[in-house]
């Protein structure tokens, strides 16, 4: 499968880039959604996995807040961080769900992101246009 377009950024952003494919999908993806948040964010997760289950594709990522998240979790402003993170992530959607799209070659229907907290771990879900 050809690395192109949105895909092939998000994993530079990664570092990922210029490497031996990590042999499955599944890392390609957990790898895709690591750049978009250090490229995007500025800081990426301490860990990342992805699932694909029949058209549903799961990523979950641990950490990556960036510092003033953290400061403002610390002073109990939840919803302010997950307001903001949500709403970058709609911004971040063309580009988030052209690099499924390009890595599983199938068109993504839709998209979720959501962020819970201590621990914290975010999940990207995308629903995935059934097989012909």
């Amino acid at each position: 499968m050809s690395r192109q377009g949105a895909a092939e950024e998000l994993l530079e952003a990664a570092g990922r880039e210029g490497e031996p494919p990590a042999g499955s999908l599944r890392a390609e993806l957990a790898n895709a959604m690591v750049g978009m948040k250090k490229k995007y964010y500025g800081r990426g997760p301490a860990s990342a996995k992805a699932w694909m289950l029949g058209d549903y594709v799961f990523v979950v990522l641990e950490g990556g807040l960036t510092r003033n998240e953290e400061t403002l979790l610390a002073d109990g402003k939840e919803d302010l961080v997950r307001s903001f993170r949500l709403s970058f992530q709609e911004t971040m959607s063309e580009t988030t769900t052209a690099a499924v799209e390009e890595l599983t070659g199938r068109k993504v229907l839709t998209y979720h992101s959501q962020i819970v907290f201590d621990p914290t771990y975010a999940f990207e879900i995308f629903v995935l246009e059934p097989k012909p």
